[in-house]
């Protein structure tokens, strides 16, 4: 009930009395004329309240009151203020990005002060920047905008590592990690298409240290399968369970064309269960300068996650096809790698990783050689933005080919390191 309801409501009942005497009453007391006028007086008094109260009423109800006309303007941004978000400022495209520094320890201290066989964290016995990455990403979207992009620009040893075997050489695109442009065409559920520089499908590991299980990237990263390719993919998912993606490229690492042919590939992923997921990449097309050899990779990646802290996971790889002289068969080479993490909780979490590597010709390593490595990892989650790893890994070969102290050629190779990553990504700016 409101409170002019429950007002009249009041006034009601104190004048029915007066409106409506019981009979009795009416026998025994007969009001006088001045008792009569006092009454009229006393009703005329409490109509003026009535209308009173009743426009006060109404003037609350149109508009508030002063108090609260106050506590409003208090509380509004001041005209020509901005309380806009950086995520807000950009709209759909993001700005991101990280650090990746380590300190990295060789036990047969080389004087080259350089660990064999390794691609991204191979400085040893001293401080040293991993990667600087800075990645501006617009995703097409079928509902608002079908065009997209992705530019991702890096400093540091990884990013030359992957851009060093060029055949325009490092300076031709030393910093560019990617550089595509997307369009989602309306076919069906939609059929992305991407123009530019990827990096590789193959693989269980990429370039990135945050998104790995381990710090240092394992053999079959950097010896079995490419960095990256540039040319044309497209990406076309059925469900949640299938879809596959087609490549058209110039090749293996290369922006620069070394021949007039071109390596085509094709990815398959297939969601198993919620908790199993299968990845099935097949390349092949002429790596060398002649067009004549083809050279074919096949890599399978599983991963299993039993449950919400323990995941699984198995890579394979298989690659031939080219030829060198002294070898009358075409090289192959192939390789194994075995998985295991476990997360403690949000902000700890242990992995392992064992791998066998065969590189049968030496084609991939310079030697013919095969592998055995074990890598032990501790992963803290420092803070929101702050991703810090303990690492020790020992290598061996069947051949001594890692370096003791100044040049003596030995068998293994134990190493300890640890790695800080500072992330950033404006979708997260307040």
């Amino acid at each position: 009930m409101t409170s002019r309801t429950r007002f009249l409501a009041a006034l009601f009942a104190s004048l029915l009395p007066f409106a409506a005497p019981s009979f009795s009453q009416a026998q025994t007391d007969v009001p006088t004329a001045s008792d009569l006028t006092a009454k009229v007086e006393e009703l005329q008094r409490e109509l003026e309240d009535v209308r009173a109260q009743l426009a006060a009423l109404k003037k609350d109800g149109a508009a508030p009151s002063a108090a609260a006309a106050t506590a409003t303007a208090a509380t509004a941004p001041a005209a020509g203020s901005s309380s806009t978000s950086l995520a807000s400022l950009l709209g759909p495209t993001s700005l991101s990005g990280f650090v990746d520094t380590y300190y990295a320890y060789n036990s047969n201290q080389p004087t080259s002060r350089t660990s064999g066989f390794r691609s991204f964290d191979g400085q040893a016995n001293q401080f040293a920047l991993n990667l600087v990455e800075l990645v501006v990403d617009k995703q097409p979207v079928a509902a608002s905008s079908r065009t997209g992009y992705h530019i991702a620009l890096g400093f540091g040893q990884a990013i030359n590592a992957v851009n060093v075997s060029d055949p325009g050489g490092l300076g031709f695109d030393q910093y560019l990690k990617e550089a595509y442009f997307s369009y989602l065409a309306p076919a069906g559920k939609g059929l992305q298409v991407d123009v530019g520089k990827f990096v590789t499908p193959a693989g269980a590991e990429v370039i990135e240290t945050k998104d790995n299980w381990n710090y240092s990237r394992g053999l079959l990263f950097s010896y079995a399968i490419p960095y990256y390719h540039f040319g044309m993919r497209a990406k076309y998912t059925f469900n949640d369970k299938y879809s596959v993606t087609g490549y058209v490229v110039n090749g293996w690492n290369n922006l620069v064309e070394n021949n007039t042919g071109k390596t085509y590939g094709m990815s398959l992923g297939w969601n198993v269960t919620k908790k199993v997921t299968v990845t099935q990449n097949y390349m092949a097309g002429p790596e060398q300068a002649s067009n004549s050899n083809w050279r074919q990779l096949w890599d399978t990646v599983i991963t299993y996650s039993p449950t919400g802290k323990l995941s699984l996971m198995a890579n394979t790889d298989y690659g031939r096809g080219d030829r060198v002289a002294g070898i009358t068969h075409p090289v192959f080479w192939t390789g194994v790698a075995g998985y295991v993490k476990y997360a403690f909780n949000p902000n700890y979490a242990i992995a392992t990783r064992y791998e066998y590597y065969d590189d049968h010709d030496g084609f991939t390593t310079g030697t013919a050689q095969n592998f055995n490595g074990i890598t032990g990892t501790f992963e803290h989650t420092i803070a929101s933005h702050i991703l810090g790893r303990l690492e020790f890994r020992r290598d061996m070969s069947n051949r001594p080919t890692f370096i003791k102290g100044n040049n003596n050629p030995v068998l293994a190779q134990n190493t300890a390191a640890a790695g800080v990553v500072f992330m950033f990504d404006s979708r997260e700016a307040k």
